[in-house]
């Protein structure tokens, strides 16, 4: 049964798709928050952040192995390809 997920790890495992935040980016942001809280910020003047790069992957091998025939526009559009 084909599936599709939040983050890259399941498509890299075998799951058909992912769609979802640039995990690596949201840990940088973090850090550098926790480095402004360690340097003396309040963390109430702090402003909320919101991913703003979202990464779409592709597991053709999945696909292949469903039987599922994947439009090239589609993959054209993925960040990441899985062959």
């Amino acid at each position: 049964m084909p599936g599709i997920a939040v983050y890259r790890q399941f498509a890299v495992d075998g799951g058909l798709m992912s769609y979802g935040p640039d995990t690596p980016a949201i840990f940088r942001a973090s850090a550098d928050y926790i480095d402004r809280i360690l340097k003396g910020i309040d963390p109430a003047v702090l402003p909320v952040q919101q991913p703003t790069k979202y990464l779409f992957s592709v597991n053709l091998k999945a696909a292949i192995t469903l039987g599922l025939a994947v439009p090239p526009t589609l993959v054209a559009e993925a960040d990441e390809v899985i062959e």
